[in-house]
């Protein structure tokens, strides 16, 4: 069994949904780290210096900034900028108002989304799927490769990345030469998850909607706690992907959130997304097998070439059916993970479950917009 490297940023699961060439552009650059990084950097120093969109990359005064001039003659004094510690440990500083956001990565744009910002999101990226008015913004690129150039020209007040979900530190590094404002969420539980989202929403002047969001979401959690706190977890093997076999280490927070879910993953690893074998996941002969996609037909077509596989007819959840397909919304550390968890817990523990079904997480803060 091998263990994926750790990265700064890597969120390989959250390109499994578009295709394949993905894991090809990883494997290239993880072949050439050093050289990427090297490169990366460099590019942004002589974009900085010789490109004609590189002299306006700040962004301009703010209305409330230039509209200061008094009838006496005397100028306004210009908004102090927002000076903060992100999630990565980087202190940044952010010019206020911000207007223009570009997200790096899908868990930042549905945040965004969920907080009700979208109206300042200029662009995001390739990988931004949801919600459906994200693939109709702008896009600067893919999460690991975003065009540097594009982003500076648009002019952006903040670029926000996921330091665990989808962008590389060389791209933070090239942005900040570039003295382009970037701020990073990190969340590696379920509880960073609801913390993200409140300082997001502080950074973003939103704060009301962020703790109101936040406490939606764990009241919900508690709520599930206390409906499985009798049940016994239920031994699963997540599938992050099928070809290479991937699955969740331990100390992810897709594995907390199967825990939360009242599953236990069966892979021992603690860290990252370790490459396994189905003679291996025969050995552990988990109860469930879990998938999660935003195109279950796909995963459906997948399956077709693995009965085929050595092992795989040997698998007692195969035999039982206990295959279950899943939101993708699992993959990602933004708000719709407490309702992937609410999906897969009814899968694994149908018999605590006579409730309705739940009302999404972005209902919560269209409901308390409409209530302002």
């Amino acid at each position: 069994m091998r263990r994926a490297a750790p990265f700064f940023s890597w969120g390989f699961f959250i390109w499994k949904r578009i295709n394949l060439m993905r894991l090809k552009i990883h494997r290239r650059f993880r072949g050439a780290h050093a050289l990427g990084a090297l490169t990366a950097i460099i590019s942004a120093a002589a974009f900085l210096f010789f490109s004609p969109v590189a002299s306006c990359a700040q962004s301009p005064p703010s209305q409330s900034q230039t509209q200061g001039t008094q009838s006496n003659g005397e100028s306004a004094k210009p908004v102090a900028p927002l000076i903060v510690k992100d999630e990565a440990g980087r202190t940044v500083e952010i010019p206020q108002p911000v207007k223009r956001i570009i997200s790096l990565a899908p868990s930042v744009t549905e945040t965004i989304y969920a907080l009700g910002a979208q109206d300042r999101l200029i662009a995001d990226t390739d990988a931004c799927l949801y919600p459906a008015a994200a693939q109709k913004l702008p896009k600067v690129g893919g999460p690991f490769t975003p065009n540097l150039e594009v982003i500076v020209a648009m002019k952006p007040d903040l670029v926000v990345v996921a330091a665990n979900s989808g962008n590389r530190k060389e791209t933070a590094d090239a942005l900040d030469l570039l003295h382009v404002p970037t701020y990073a969420t990190n969340a590696a539980t379920v509880d960073d998850v609801l913390t993200s989202i409140v300082k997001l929403s502080d950074v973003l002047a939103v704060g009301e909607q962020g703790r109101a969001l936040s406490e939606s979401l764990r009241a919900r959690l508690q709520d599930l706690h206390h409906k499985l706190e009798n049940a016994t977890p239920a031994r699963v093997f997540f599938v992050v992907w099928h070809e290479p076999l991937m699955s969740v280490g331990q100390n992810t927070y897709i594995a907390d959130a199967m825990r939360r879910a009242g599953g236990e993953s069966v892979i021992p690893i603690k860290e990252g997304y370790p490459r396994v074998s189905w003679e291996e996941v025969v050995r552990a002969q988990p109860e469930y097998i879990v998938f999660a996609s935003v195109h279950p037909e796909e995963i459906t077509a997948m399956m077709a070439g693995l009965r085929n596989l050595p092992g795989w007819r040997d698998l007692k959840a195969v035999a039982e059916n206990k295959i279950v397909i899943i939101s993708d919304g699992i993959n990602v550390p933004a708000p719709r993970i407490v309702d992937a968890i609410e999906e897969l817990a009814r899968h694994l523990h149908p018999e605590v479950f006579t409730d309705a079904p739940h009302v999404p997480a972005v209902s919560v803060i269209h409901a308390a917009r409409s209530a302002q």
